[in-house]
Formats: C-alpha cells, sequence, structure tokens
C-alpha cells in the first residue's frame, strides 16, 4: 500500500516518555535501543489483538515504522497499518505487508478510503457526512475492531478505515 503518514503526538500512549537529555553518545546508544524497545512493543500491540499475520515484523525508527508480513486480506492490512500508525510516537507507517495468494474465488478487495477524526466527530457524523446516513456508524466500528472497542470513544487526529457499503 505505501507510506502513511499520522498525527505523530495523537494515539495510544504505548512508548511512555519524559525523560531528561543525556549526553550526546549515551543518547545515540539510548536512541537505538529505544527503538528496538518500540519496534517491539508495536509488534506485540498487533500480535495481542489477533489480526492474521504471518512473519510479522516491526522495525522502528525515527516516527517511522516499517511494517512486513504476509495478511489474509486487505481489510487485516488496514488494520495493521492504522493500529500502529493510530499510536502516539508514531508518525509514518510504511506498509510492506503482502496480501497472502488470491484465489480464483477471493474477490479483490478495494482500495483502502480513510478519514482522519476531527475535532467535535462522532462515528455518527462521520457516517452522516460519508455515506448520508448516520446510522451507518456500526459498520465503521465494525471495521476498525479491534483497535476500536467502544463506538464512542474516538479522538482527534485518529485515522478510521470506511468501509464500502453493501446496498
Amino acid at each position: 500500500m505505501g507510506l502513511f503518514d499520522f498525527v505523530k503526538d495523537a494515539g495510544e500512549k504505548l512508548f511512555g516518555g519524559g525523560e531528561s537529555e543525556p549526553a550526546v553518545a549515551q543518547r545515540d546508544l539510548e536512541d537505538v535501543l529505544a527503538d528496538k524497545s518500540k519496534s517491539q512493543a508495536l509488534q506485540r500491540l498487533v500480535t495481542g489483538m489477533g489480526l492474521e499475520v504471518e512473519d510479522f515484523s516491526v522495525r522502528f525508527r525515527e516516527g517511522r515504522a516499517t511494517v512486513s508480513g504476509k495478511t489474509v486480506s486487505q481489510a487485516e492490512r488496514e488494520k495493521i497499518v492504522l493500529m500502529i500508525g493510530n499510536t502516539q510516537g508514531v508518525a509514518q507507517v510504511d506498509d510492506q505487508l503482502t496480501l497472502a495468494a488470491a484465489t480464483a474465488a477471493a474477490p479483490v478487495e478495494p482500495e483502502p478510503r480513510l478519514y482522519t477524526v476531527k475535532s467535535g466527530d462522532s462515528l455518527s457524523k462521520i457516517a452522516k457526512e460519508q455515506y448520508g446516513n448516520a446510522m451507518k456508524y456500526p459498520e465503521i466500528f465494525e471495521a476498525n475492531k479491534p483497535m476500536l472497542t467502544d463506538p464512542n470513544k474516538i479522538y482527534p487526529g485518529q485515522v478510521l478505515r470506511l468501509p464500502p457499503l453493501d446496498g
């Protein structure tokens, strides 16, 4: 899918922060170790949500997370990218994920439609704007599980998947 930009200071606080500045040489070593720790934390976040991905890995450096592995569907791929991108401290996600081999019976999935939450938004307001019907908010909620656990808990800067509606 490529490179996706996110709001670095928005999202779930997975990494901590607020430490004082050490000496430059020590800081370089700490940055490398911190990036490795952040890579592992992001990988645990995704695997802990039960998303289907084989040979999954995350490399984190200077605000950019590069993800690789093989997913079973475009939807799983999008969820992984969004889950990582919606983590505080992540400014970009470089999506190097591949899809499992498509079969003749498997439908071709459309490219993602993404929406960045603004102040004052709710899932019903987004559904009204995007689909013309506020009551379609459950479809947005379902498309963003397990990243979303409550339809009333979204925040400005968060990026959501907008699924195509059937019929």
